[in-house]
């Protein structure tokens, strides 16, 4: 099993585990690969849910850039429930599984088709 294998499987035992959601494995790879080396680095694999500054860089550089909405509150609302449903208290929040749960949010799989 290759390492980008290995986190996958990890991702989705979070997802199903720590987020109550069945994953969509094709999907989750694909926002995994969409990811690119990120996910090999332990600071840059996660998501501080408590940093004002990460959650910025989450919503203009993943759900503004990559996934094309508008810049409003819902963003903030949609970030604020994935890192709520995630578990506030669970420290290693992993990006992959955030930015899966945001494009479900928002129903934007078809970015990643």
């Amino acid at each position: 099993m290759s390492k980008r294998d290995e986190l996958i499987a990890r991702y989705a035992a979070d997802l199903k585990d720590k987020c109550g959601v069945k994953p969509d494995t094709d999907l989750l790879t694909k926002v995994t690969i969409g990811l690119g080396p990120s996910v090999y680095n332990a600071d840059a694999s996660t998501v501080s849910g408590s940093d004002p500054e990460e959650i910025a860089r989450v919503k203009k550089n993943f759900l503004i850039g990559k996934l094309g909405l508008g810049d409003n509150a819902k963003l903030d609302k949609a970030i604020d429930a994935v890192i709520e449903q995630y578990g506030k208290s669970n420290r290693n929040k992993y990006r992959a599984v955030v930015y899966y749960l945001l494009v479900k949010h928002f129903g934007k799989e078809a970015v990643y088709k």
